[in-house]
């Protein structure tokens, strides 16, 4: 099941996609659908209530504006820094040189705004170089919580699990380099691109599939969520250890090496640019660059 948030007519609705992709049936979400997409959607399910009944004709996907599925996370988005191997090392000589704790005895959690999420198609928008200079994408799978819960043991974390969508981390790399904590880098309006929809857990395995990247059409990451440093019923483990995880939580899982900071020399994003990320069985994210 993939469910899409869009506009249509001059209002949010929320649907699910076809079989072949060109379609959505609208679903009957009331008001909360409208203000919350497809949130509304994770919210209910988890609550016990049936799948909401159709509201109206299919639509070509090609006539909607797709939007965010979650276009206002309930709250702040968890994501995890430097969960692949390959990235680790290639950030090994840049803001985190000197930093020799062990990559893999503990994962690192930073969190992002909800109000820093945008949809498909939307700018990425550049704050002014007297505010960041290095500004950088990161392809991710994010995990979206089905059932809440807390102290969820690895064994039993795939149940809690709704499904999935794309999430680019769009990161202030020089100011992440200021603070101690990344959430100020991580933050600015518009560095959370989402989407294109969600995809349920019986559709898609997270635990193996591939993410990769393209700025401007060249390939800069290209990874596999089974080379995750930390797995995701581990990441779902620590997050909830004494923190109690809500239906619609997002957990970004963390980027593939590529990222634009590793690159020789770092290359950072420049007004025009168009971000593509891929996610296979997930489908296409892609947004362009502007300035502010």
């Amino acid at each position: 099941m993939r469910i899409a948030t869009y506009r249509w007519g001059g209002k949010r609705q929320v649907g699910m996609l076809s079989a072949d992709g060109t379609e959505l049936t609208p679903l009957e979400l009331g008001s909360r659908g409208e203000s919350r997409g497809a949130l509304a959607l994770v919210e209910s399910l988890a609550e016990g209530a049936p799948m909401p009944p159709t509201s109206g004709p299919r639509l070509p996907l090609a006539a909607v504006t797709l939007e965010a599925p979650l276009p206002r996370p309930r709250r702040n988005l968890w994501c995890v820094g430097r969960n692949y191997r390959a990235h680790a090392k290639e950030l090994a000589g840049t803001i985190f040189q000197g930093d020799d704790k062990p990559i893999d005895r503990w994962p690192i959690v930073f969190t992002k705004v909800p109000e820093c999420v945008i949809g498909p198609g939307e700018p990425i928008r550049l704050p002014g170089r007297a505010i960041s200079e290095q500004i950088d994408y990161e392809a991710e799978l994010a995990v979206v919580i089905g059932r809440g819960g807390a102290n969820i043991a690895a064994g039993r974390a795939m149940d809690h699990v709704w499904g999935y969508t794309i999430v680019n981390d769009v990161t202030s790399r020089d100011v992440q380099q200021r603070h101690v904590q990344w959430d100020l880098g991580k933050s600015f309006d518009s560095f959370c691109p989402m989407g294109p929809w969600l995809v349920d857990a019986s559709e898609l395995n997270g635990q193996d599939t591939r993410v990769r990247c393209w700025v401007n059409g060249e390939l800069r990451q290209d990874g596999a969520t089974r080379d995750l440093i930390f797995g995701i019923p581990t990441l779902i483990e620590t997050i909830s250890r004494g923190i109690t995880l809500y239906p619609g939580d997002v957990i970004a899982t963390g980027t593939p090496s590529g990222v634009g900071m590793g690159m020789t020399p770092p290359t950072y994003l420049r007004a025009g640019d168009v971000v593509r990320i891929e996610i296979d069985g997930l489908g296409v994210l892609e947004n362009p660059v502007r300035q502010a």
